[in-house]
């Protein structure tokens, strides 16, 4: 039970910040922000689904979570290319 709702509250943070970036992409159009409001709606995801996943579906789950990261890495490398 209280898994869930650690689950459940990370999540909602991760939502949180996805819409904060989203709110600063749809100002700025500045890609950064779009990529870090990508990278944060797939930790959201992925955290929703984990607890309810078939034990097979677990290590695809983890790699959303390397394509989250990635994805920021790639849109500070981006923004810091001039």
């Amino acid at each position: 039970m209280t898994e869930l709702l650690i689950t459940g509250a990370l999540a909602m943070a991760y939502f949180v910040a996805a819409m904060f970036f989203m709110r600063f992409w749809s100002a700025t159009h500045d890609r950064l922000f779009g990529f870090f409001a990508a990278a944060f709606a797939l930790l959201a995801v992925q955290r929703l689904l984990l607890p309810y996943a078939p034990e097979p579906w677990i290590s695809p789950l983890y790699v959303v979570r390397l394509l989250a990261f990635v994805l920021i890495i790639l849109a500070i490398i981006d923004k810091n290319r001039g």
